[in-house]
């Protein structure tokens, strides 16, 4: 059996190189090759790599690295020629021949990978967020929301709530209906957070017309009728100016426009 050793370095984690040590390392598998991968993150220094190029001299091992910094990347090419240890670049030639055909400066950042993933499982754990506290199943919600939606049934609070997630803000909405009380909680955060959500009684009709169409009942149900909304949309505003918070027309807007006035506020 032959025993090898890998010194995997990085001025990150290291993830991306033991990826691609990994892969390729099992095209060797039943030959009789027995590797340790011994992985230095967060390689800061001239002096730790003066280390690792020793050791790897005196293992004859292979030293694979995603140093992006510059500096690094260079003293560590020109050591390891200097000592005759073999090594290879993993992610330096590939950033390079970007840079000539892109026409642009990289950003040298180490960590940038782990900075897109992170933003990645924050929109994810927003999306979830909008799903759980949606339409005010568990008030709960409202005090570890970004931002709390109010309105009535169908000012889109929903697909509000969920174009907001994909901006990475977690979000609650809570629908307004006379004969039940705000929760509590609505009452105890800041009014900056909550967003109300008005519209015109007419044009509400119209919108509730449609979704009974829709669903295959009556459009002459109570939900739809003109009376029943504007007093819907009366109690809106009494919750409204015990709040005190701001209101968005949302009567001839895409959800678009609204989510970004909403952004203008929270900004």
């Amino acid at each position: 059996m032959t025993q090898r050793i890998i010194y995997c370095l990085s001025d990150s984690v290291g993830e991306t190189a033991d990826l691609v040590l990994k892969a390729a390392l099992s095209q060797f598998n039943g030959q009789g090759l027995s590797t340790t991968i011994k992985r230095i993150p967060y390689v800061e220094d001239c002096e730790t790599i003066e280390k690792i190029v020793s050791l790897a001299k005196k293992d004859q091992a292979i030293i694979c690295f995603t140093l992006v910094i510059p500096q690094l990347r260079k003293y560590m090419v020109q050591l390891a020629e200097k000592e005759n240890v073999v090594y290879y670049d993993i992610i330096g030639p590939l950033i390079d021949k970007m840079e000539t055909s892109f026409g642009m400066k990289p950003k040298y950042e180490a960590g940038r990978v782990r900075q897109l993933d992170e933003d990645y499982f924050k929109k994810v754990e927003a999306i979830e967020f909008a799903v759980k506290y949606d339409d005010g199943r568990d008030p709960r919600g409202i005090l570890k929301a970004d931002i709390v939606l109010i309105g009535v049934s169908r000012t889109s609070k929903t697909p509000l709530s969920q174009f907001l997630a994909h901006k990475r803000f977690k979000v609650a909405n809570v629908p307004i209906v006379p004969e039940v009380e705000p929760p509590e909680e609505l009452f105890l955060i800041p009014k900056e957070k909550c967003i109300g959500l008005k519209i015109s009684p007419e044009k509400l009709n119209d919108i509730r017309k449609e979704r009974l169409k829709t669903l295959g009942l009556d459009d002459k149900a109570m939900y739809a009728d003109i009376e029943r909304i504007k007093e819907e949309i009366k109690y809106f505003d009494k919750v409204i100016d015990k709040l005190k918070c701001r209101v968005i027309d949302v009567s001839n807007k895409a959800v678009e426009e609204t989510a970004n006035s909403i952004l203008n506020i929270i900004r």
